[in-house]
């Protein structure tokens, strides 16, 4: 199995932490977004749409889109659940999952902050606090909803948290302060304790060097 993976890719990193918990083994095939590999035509060929995470899959299927990905991870792999509990529970998991899938994270992808540059003439001053501004409106609500223990559904990592550690990467890396987050951070220090989380952490995979 081969996961097409860029270091700071906090979809990618999503599935890397999946891969860890599970301890599945695979390749890591390295595309840098900066240097936009992923619009080699190789890679499109892989990925249309020409983004990462893409998973080959040992039976030759390719797997794109994060959440497709983990879900596929989840059913194939069913031990540690990622999506534990009953009908409702999941619902509450996949409810926090999707403010950062859907909410936070396209506001705030590569692309768009590009786009906020180059068509629209924003200087960086003006790209970091769009960015930050979309962190803390998902957080907020995010705060709300989890209650770490020590991970943001009970004592265990689920679903939830493979999205939001990502995307506390992301805040600290544009110096976001989480003063007001109080939950969110000791779900993020319980992440910082765990092997799993720490392998697939950005400062960890070879691509970072």
């Amino acid at each position: 199995m081969k996961l097409h993976t860029y270091f700071r890719s906090s979809a990618a990193y999503r599935v890397r932490i999946a891969l860890a918990l599970k301890g599945i083994a695979y390749e890591s095939v390295f595309v840098h977004l900066v240097k936009r590999e992923q619009k080699a035509p190789d890679y499109l060929a892989l990925n249309p749409q020409g983004r990462v995470p893409a998973l080959e899959t040992d039976a030759g299927d390719v797997l794109v889109q994060s959440p497709a990905i983990l879900e596929w991870i989840e059913e194939t792999w069913a031990t540690p659940s990622l999506l534990p509990g009953d009908a409702t529970a999941r619902a509450k998991i996949r409810a926090v999952a999707a403010l950062v899938g859907c909410d936070i994270h396209p506001l705030n992808n590569l692309p768009v902050l590009g786009w906020l540059k180059e068509r629209l003439g924003a200087d960086q001053a003006a790209v970091d606090a769009w960015y930050a501004h979309w962190i803390r409106e998902g957080f907020a609500a995010i705060e709300q909803l989890i209650a770490p223990a020590p991970f943001a559904f009970g004592a265990a990592p689920t679903m939830a948290d493979l999205y939001i550690v990502p995307q506390v990467y992301n805040a600290r890396r544009f110096s976001v302060p989480l003063d007001d987050f109080p939950r969110i951070r000791a779900v993020a220090q319980a992440a910082d304790e765990h092997p799993a989380f720490r392998a697939a952490a950005p400062e960890a995979q070879p691509d970072a060097a």
